[in-house]
Parts: structure tokens; sequence; C-alpha cells
């Protein structure tokens, strides 16, 4: 039978309005007014009032990732059930082999870890942590597989591949029409600057680590991968941007003529760096991640550039720890495992700081969310729309629907919310993954029923 969701305003990148839905299996068949004989034909549900976003997609997650001596909280079962939850109908996250593994022993590894146990609809992006004549001859085969996206890393030495190595992959890439997403933090001098502070006595201090990677060190990091990007003649990606000053120097790069895309995540935009000077450990640890939380006006900077379309997507960089495994670092702050949990509240999170504070229109938080990863990672319009033909993948945000958050009501296993008391304005009330309804009141009723993407292409 068919669902008719009746009632509500449909959101898209140009805002929203009234118009009803006919889903079909799992495609949306038409929208607007729906001819009698078809809705006599169809299971009615009445969303009067609600917003009908299509479903969200998080293009940064990291689930059941070894990183830092541990494992992430999360795996693809709880991470997905925590996403659906929140309205994310689509992941992707990054399959990361070690140097000296193939791509394809990453990719296979990685299906191995998510296939049937997801809950949303999933793909991968390919970290590239090696860079060699080998790695370069698997790049068709990711392709072929559905993987037009790649992450590299200007920090982290398990993971950075250096600035000559960069070039040459942006190259490989850009050949392919593919993309590549980094993490932009100087490597040299942070380290550097942690020496300084263990020495100086404060190592087991939290408020430490914003210390050693302050923003200036992230900017300059963008900057140089932005003039790496220069010379490759290649598009970039600038993930969980956090400041004003990467905002500079990535609209410097706009006016020579590149091609830049920006992420920014919801810690960036709701928190402030006031969270690392809480004295009592567990409370500033649980915030820890990288780069760290910025301030106020970093955020103020993050929202003006989202309403003037200069970042184009919010994702989560989603990489969940206990806070009994935050606890590795109370004696040294670089032993704290660095990732937030966010993927649950993601949605409710930016909806509510955009609207309360009338800092992002509806379409914009639909562009954000939806509409622009979908294109970004070769996913529209498929996904990222609602629209006849389109996968009906929908969230049902019902503006009567507000309640505080507590970590003890998330799925996510981390046992904690970043976003601790929040009251949200209305919440995800039903979520529908290609037409199967997932979420119902708030609460996750179907089952491990996501499918991986192939992706094409950059369209955005």
């Amino acid at each position: 039978m068919k669902t008719l969701l009746r009632g509500g305003y449909v959101v898209s990148g140009r805002g929203c309005r009234r118009a009803d839905v006919l889903i079909d299996g799992e495609k949306v068949e038409m929208l607007g007014h729906i001819p009698p004989e078809l809705a006599a034909q169809s299971e009615v549900v009445d969303v009067t009032g609600c917003m009908l976003f299509p479903g969200f997609i998080d293009a940064h997650t990291h689930f059941d990732l070894d990183v830092c001596s541990t494992t992430t909280a999360d795996d693809f079962e709880s991470g997905s059930k925590s996403a659906i939850r929140g309205g994310t109908t689509t992941v992707i996250d990054f399959a990361c082999p070690n140097k000296g593994e193939s791509l394809a022993y990453g990719l296979d590894l990685w299906h191995k870890k998510a296939d049937g146990k997801c809950y949303c609809d999933y793909g991968f992006h390919m970290t590239i942590d090696d860079w060699n004549e080998s790695i370069e001859s698997e790049l068709d085969a990711m392709f072929d597989a559905g993987i037009t996206s790649f992450k590299m890393y200007l920090t982290y030495p398990a993971m950075m591949i250096g600035d000559g190595a960069v070039y040459r992959a942006l190259k490989a890439l850009k050949a392919r029409g593919g993309i590549a997403g980094v993490h932009c933090e100087n490597a040299g001098v942070i380290d550097a600057r942690i020496a300084e502070l263990k020495a100086s006595g404060l190592g087991a201090d939290v408020v430490s680590h914003p210390i050693s990677r302050p923003d200036y060190l992230e900017a300059e990091a963008v900057s140089r991968l932005l003039r790496i990007a220069q010379a490759a003649e290649a598009p970039v990606i600038i993930v969980h941007t956090t400041n004003r000053a990467s905002l500079d120097e990535i609209a410097a790069a706009r006016r020579r003529g590149q091609t830049v895309y920006v992420e920014t995540c919801p810690q960036y935009l709701a928190l402030d760096d006031g969270v690392y000077y809480d004295p009592d450990f567990s409370s500033a640890a649980r915030y820890v991640c990288a780069p760290p939380i910025r301030s106020q006006e970093d955020s103020e900077a993050l929202w003006k550039a989202l309403r003037r379309g200069e970042v184009q997507t919010i994702s989560t960089d989603h990489c969940s720890f206990t806070l009994e495994q935050k606890d590795m670092g109370r004696d040294d702050f670089t032993k704290i495992p660095g990732g937030l949990p966010g993927v649950e509240t993601r949605g409710e999170v930016v909806y509510t700081v955009a609207i309360n504070e009338n800092k992002l229109s509806l379409g914009g938080v639909c562009r954000a969310l939806s509409e622009n990863p979908a294109k970004l990672y070769g996913l529209y319009p498929r996904k990222g729309v609602i629209a006849a033909g389109s996968d009906a993948d929908i969230v049902v945000y019902d503006p009567g629907a507000s309640h505080v958050l507590h970590g003890a009501d998330m799925l996510s296993k981390a046992g904690y919310t970043p976003f601790e008391g929040f009251r949200t304005n209305g919440g995800v009330s039903k979520v529908y993954l290609r037409g199967q309804l997932q979420v119902d009141g708030g609460k996750v009723v179907g089952g491990k029923m996501g499918e991986y993407l192939k992706r094409g292409k950059c369209a955005l």
C-alpha cells in the first residue's frame, strides 16, 4: 500500500511550501495535491503543521574506529541507530586503512564492519594515509566501487603523508573527477607547543588542549593546503572548519578562482571554548576534539558564512568515546581520545539555533543538512530532496515536540551528549528511510535495513 503524508510543509533548499507527499514503495511518487483516487488507495498519515525535510545526510562519521589505543564507543549498529533517530538517513563514514595497507583492504574491512548492521543507508570515503604507485593504481577500483571522495590529514603522524604527496594525490583525484576532504592543522608547531606545555607542568590540564591547537595554526594549514590545491588545479573540501581566520583564507582562495567547499559541525556553531575551563576533569575532557571548539566570535562567523553560502555543509565528525575512555588522559591531556558524539542531535540542535536566533532560514538548514551534502558527495537527486523519483527519505519535524537533550536518553554508547540540557525547538517525530517508517514518536521502530550506496561524482 502507498503512504500519503498529509498536511505538512515540504522543505527544500529554496524554502518550504504546503504540500502532501505520496510514497510508493521506496520512492516519492508525487507531491502537492494528491488526486482523491490515489489518496483512497493509501495509508494516510496526518503530519499537519510539521516540516518535511529530506533525510539528513551526515558526511563525516567515524564508527568502529581504532584510535588512541582504544575503539570508538559507537560501531555501525549503535551509530546508525543513533543517526536514524536524529533524522539522519544517510551517513558517509571514513574507511581507514593503516600505513602499509591497501585501499582494497580498507574498503573490505569497512564493509565487514558495516554491512547488515545499519539502520540507515551508508557510504564510505577512503582515507589516503599512504601515497605511492601502488595506492595510486587502486584509485580506479575505488571509483568503480562508488567511492569518489577521499580524506587526507595535515596532522597526526600515523595518517599524514606530506605536502608533496598531497599535491600528487590531489592531481590524481582531479584526473578521475574525485575530490578530497582535508583535516587542516599544523602538526609540527602543535607538537612543539604540546612539549612546551608539558615542560611547564600543564600536561594534566584539559585547557592545554585548545591552547596547543590555536585557531591560527588551523588557518595556516588551510592556507597551505589551498596553495597546494592551487598548484594541483584541484578542488578541495575543508572539513570541520572552526574559525574566522580559516574562513578568511578560504575567501582569499576563492577570489583567486579556486573551488573550495567547506564543512563545519554543530559543536562549532552551538558551543564555545569556555567548555574547556571547567575545573572538573571529566566535564572538560568530554569536549576534547580536534580542531578544538573555538570562541563565540568564531561561531558567529561560521553562521554568517552559512547564510552567505560560503559554508556548504554541517556534518558532525561523530567520533564517540565514553567518559571512562576520556579518563585515559587524566594525567596527560594528549591521551584524551579526541572526538564527540553528535549524529543523534545534529538536526535538532542546528534547527533550534538557526530558527530561535534567526541564524539561518529553513531553506538554509535544508541545504546544509541534506541538499548540499547530497550534491557534494554524488547522491543527488536520489538523496537530498523530496521530489518525484527520489528515495522516500523523509524527516517529519514536529514544531510541537520540544524537549531537553540528556545523555541518559541517547542511543549512542558514549553515554553523554555535549549538548546536555539543551532545549530543542520542536523535534524529530517520524523518519522514513526509502519509504519505510524507521522512527515514530521519536523512537526507533524499524530494523537494520540500511544499504550501501555507490556514489557518483560531485555535482555541487
